[in-house]
């Protein structure tokens, strides 16, 4: 599944392309996502200016001058750059026309994507009640253990609650409590201030970096400009259980945490 890196790529290979455009037409071939792409939404949006492409959490906002569109990649989908008119495969659902002859064409093989409309996207149902972005100055490693205490589930699964902060993942989680040593089965209100303080620390610093690199590449994941991210190449736990540690050499463990796999080094992480 994309996530915040993901996300933001994507995000920040799109918005040149779309900031100052005028959309002359949306064309729908499959309405039918996560939930129901808005049956007017070619009425709405063509003619629109739009003014810019920013996101939250997961989700892209491409605000026009009467309305936001929020996007959401969901398992499998991407958004690209074609020329209008290019021929459409299998799963492209969705093209919106720009003046400059392009389109920004919405791929999603299986469908939990969505692509809504929204007068006032941050009170929005899907995200009214989401926790902070983790690269602004409102998460930290304070916030992390306030939010922490009496929790008796893990910390994994505590720091992947979008109620705690947005966007920490599957992935990123995982890169992040291995890099500060902590065990990701350890109960959320037994980890230190200290700790949390260095946990907050290793989650900017791992997702800054991998949105520099573009993302990580897992199965579907392309970016705005139809490449794919290369931060897959560098991770250090994720995906690799039963592999040797890079740090020490011990052999990482695979659990699962939250229905989630996790794993783990049992010598680095405590």
């Amino acid at each position: 599944m994309p996530e915040l890196p993901e996300v933001e790529t994507t995000r920040r290979g799109i918005a040149p392309h779309l900031e100052g455009q005028r959309v002359t037409r949306v064309v729908v071939r499959e309405r039918r996502l996560r939930w129901p792409i808005p049956e007017d939404l070619d009425a709405r949006l063509s003619g629109q200016r739009i003014q810019c492409v920013e996101r939250r959490a997961k989700y892209l906002l491409i605000q026009a001058e009467s309305g936001t569109l929020i996007g959401h990649l969901g398992m499998s989908g991407n958004l690209r750059l074609v020329p209008v008119g290019t021929p459409v495969a299998k799963h492209e659902h969705v093209d919106i026309e720009l003046e400059s002859g392009l389109a920004l064409r919405y791929t999603d093989p299986r469908r939990f994507g969505a692509l809504l409309w929204s007068h006032d996207p941050l009170h929005h149902e899907l995200l009214a009640k989401l926790g902070p972005e983790p690269l602004t100055a409102a998460f930290d490693g304070e916030r992390l253990f306030q939010q922490s205490r009496g929790r008796s589930m893990a910390v994994k699964p505590f720091i992947m609650d979008n109620a705690v902060v947005v966007g920490v993942g599957n992935i990123y989680a995982t890169e992040a409590l291995f890099a500060a040593g902590i065990d990701p089965r350890r109960e959320a209100g037994s980890v230190s201030r200290a700790r949390y303080v260095t946990l907050a620390e290793e989650i900017k610093r791992i997702l800054a970096y991998a949105i520099e690199r573009g993302g990580t590449t897992l199965r579907d994941f392309i970016g705005g400009d139809g490449q794919p991210g290369y931060f897959q190449q560098e991770l250090f736990a994720y995906g690799r259980g039963g592999e040797f540690c890079k740090v020490c050499g011990t052999t990482l463990r695979e659990v699962k945490l939250g229905q989630r796999a996790s794993v783990y080094c049992p010598k680095c992480q405590r």
